[in-house]
């Protein structure tokens, strides 16, 4: 598989994020099986070959549509927290907690759109991934980060974090565990994990 390309223009730019609506639209209506790369075109208003060029298989497409809406959420959109705000200076591992919580509570909001970008997720893993850059680079981890400071091995916290905060996030999406239990257990490793 090529690696996708990367939008150079603000024209691109915007078309990129129209292709990336159009899924989210698919997918929370029809579930990832059902959804087609060509019906993703036609709704987004774009040609196949513009489509692949950007996202060159269909779970690469809605992994990129979890990324997107995770983006969108801690940029303060969709009822996120604004990138910069911290809820509690005082307790930044808190913050943590508060944040992958408000998280998977609005990606569970959308369940059928949730179940499609963790079908992707699972699926793109398993094969070749273009591209693929380190958690903690991604936007999720970069807030992580950014609450955590300048802490004894952050990054690898972080680390550790994120692939907690999933974890937990496919169970409840699941219904292995009640979303209450979820959440304790995401604020329970933010203590553990986030704590100096």
């Amino acid at each position: 598989m090529r690696p996708p390309a990367a939008p150079t223009s603000a024209r691109q730019a915007a078309r990129r994020v129209r292709i990336l609506r159009a899924a989210s639209e698919l997918g929370s209506r029809d579930g990832l099986a059902a959804v087609q790369m060509h019906d993703v075109a036609k709704e987004a208003g774009v040609a196949i070959a513009t489509l692949y060029r950007y996202f060159p298989s269909k779970p690469f497409l809605f992994l990129a549509v979890l990324e997107w809406h995770i983006e969108q959420f801690l940029r303060g959109g969709e009822g996120g927290p604004v990138a910069d705000a911290v809820t509690d200076p005082a307790d930044p591992v808190a913050d943590v907690g508060d944040t992958l919580v408000a998280l998977s509570g609005k990606l569970l909001g959308n369940r059928q759109l949730a179940s499609a970008v963790a079908l992707a997720s699972f699926t793109e893993y398993a094969s070749a991934v273009p591209a693929r850059i380190d958690i903690v680079e991604r936007p999720l981890g970069q807030r992580l980060l950014g609450l955590l400071g300048d802490r004894t091995d952050a990054r690898s916290r972080v680390r550790l974090l994120v692939y907690t905060w999933w974890g937990l996030f496919v169970g409840m999406l699941t219904e292995e565990i009640s979303t209450e239990r979820g959440e304790a257990d995401l604020r329970l490793a933010a203590r553990l994990i986030a704590a100096v």
